[in-house]
């Protein structure tokens, strides 16, 4: 088990391919124990495909990803779930044909640690009250990312991986996303966030890196946002 100064999530040098396409260009960052950090860019930058490569979910990719000091690269995206990593995509894949408790109680429990099903309906209680009445498709754009983002917490994962969980949705659910996300902060689990809404990112992350073009260009943390802004600003083109 690794300290407060050793990075967790160590990714240094990852290069990740599609087919042909070469989209990963030598990333490098680290996530430490308990920390929410925050992966910035324009669309098409590798946000997205950094999770993705974390997880072992892409064509191919070569460097280091080393989660908790043991290396991933080679290792089955199964394999990775099992030491401790989940994921939550931004189609968040729910089960048109199950229902709200079908779909939390579908993912296996694959370490200790993780929440209850009463847990997570504290964390989302709009979850509790479509229970077992409605599909997953049925549920509105809000609580299908809550039953997205409640459906890992049951896993037992240590690092959550959380790609654009407030896209398309409305202020009160953005607001309540954070909250969540606070939460889960302070009961001890480690968030890597792709985002590009960074005024939302700056209510929850300690740190940011930016990416452009397959690569990480600029690291700062929160509480250097203000003196970041304008070139932040560049970056993302807002």
């Amino acid at each position: 088990m690794l300290d407060a100064r050793t990075p967790l999530l160590a990714v240094k040098d990852l290069q990740a391919w599609y087919g042909e396409s070469h989209i990963l260009h030598g990333v490098n960052f680290n996530v430490f124990p308990g920390e929410v950090v925050t992966l910035l860019g324009r669309n098409g930058a590798g946000k997205t495909t950094t999770l993705k490569s974390v997880m072992g979910i892409v064509g191919s990719r070569t460097g280091s990803v080393r989660f908790d000091g043991d290396e991933l690269i080679g290792r089955l995206s199964n394999e990775i779930a099992r030491a401790g990593i989940a994921f939550c995509p931004e189609e968040r894949g729910i089960f048109a044909s199950l229902n709200v408790e079908e779909n939390l109680l579908l993912p296996p429990v694959v370490r200790p640690g993780g929440l209850s099903i009463d847990q997570i309906f504290e964390l989302f209680p709009n979850l509790k009250e479509r229970l077992g009445s409605n599909q997953g498709t049925k549920l509105s754009g809000g609580e299908q990312q809550m039953l997205a983002i409640g459906r890992i917490l049951r896993t037992g994962a240590r690092l959550l991986l959380l790609d654009e969980p407030t896209e398309g949705l409305a202020p009160v659910i953005i607001q309540q996303i954070g909250k969540t996300i606070r939460t889960l902060k302070q009961q001890g689990f480690t968030i890597l966030l792709v985002e590009q809404n960074f005024r939302f990112a700056s209510t929850v992350a300690d740190r940011y890196y930016v990416m452009e073009h397959g690569r990480v260009v600029e690291s700062f943390a929160n509480s250097e946002l203000d003196a970041n802004l304008e070139k932040l600003h560049d970056y993302l083109g807002v």
